[in-house]
């Protein structure tokens, strides 16, 4: 019985060695020889401090910048709380939301139809992309509000768009942060972005 015990106990340690610790950390340290921005979570960083992740979306408010689709984590956009509503398409809380939500997007841009994820959260809530038509809905009230020309707001815009991934997986997607960090570059604002810390560039 001892000798079975003493068998189970030094396989038990051996791979927690070999899985829990040798592995992992052997497979960190190639992730970051080979992706070295992947693996540091595709930080964006100003004048040497990360102020973003080109992963995870932030809530922009400011006219002047490009504001991606409504947030359900916390009080929105809190990456310690990333997560949806739990609103069923029944929900007449949520029918409601998006009524609201819709009859004032229509009337600050004059657009009949809007993008779907122009009034709807996504699973997370922290979606770091839009879709090409609700960045495009933007680009007039960024140009008004940095003075610049909108069609110099669009060409940012499709510079940032990414196509399907392979070709064939998902849609088309706009980086709303890589955006707002082009927006600064071409027109310069005192006012910071976001919280405090201005935008500048990726690195």
């Amino acid at each position: 019985m001892l000798q079975h015990l003493r068998a189970a106990a030094t396989l038990l340690g051996l791979f927690t060695v070999l899985l829990g610790l040798a592995y992992p950390a052997g497979m960190t340290a190639l992730a970051s020889l080979a992706f070295p921005d992947e693996a540091r979570g595709s930080l964006v960083s100003v004048d040497g401090q990360p102020v973003g992740s080109l992963l995870v979306g932030q809530g922009f408010k400011d006219a002047a910048y490009l504001q991606p689709r409504p947030s359900s984590a916390g009080a929105g956009y809190d990456a310690s709380s990333s997560s949806g509503s739990n609103l069923g398409p029944t929900s007449a809380k949520l029918a409601e939301r998006l009524r609201t939500d819709a009859e004032a997007l229509r009337a600050a841009t004059g657009a009949k139809q809007l993008p779907a994820d122009a009034i709807t959260s996504s699973g997370s809530g922290l979606d770091p992309d839009v879709s090409p038509a609700f960045a495009a809905l933007q680009a007039a009230r960024i140009a008004a509000a940095r003075g610049v020309a909108a069609p110099d707001v669009q060409r940012l815009i499709d510079a940032n768009t990414a196509g399907r991934t392979f070709g064939v997986l998902g849609e088309p997607r706009v980086n709303v942060l890589a955006v707002n960090l082009a927006l600064d570059r071409l027109a310069p604002r005192a006012a910071p972005a976001q919280g405090g810390t201005p935008t500048a560039s990726v690195n």
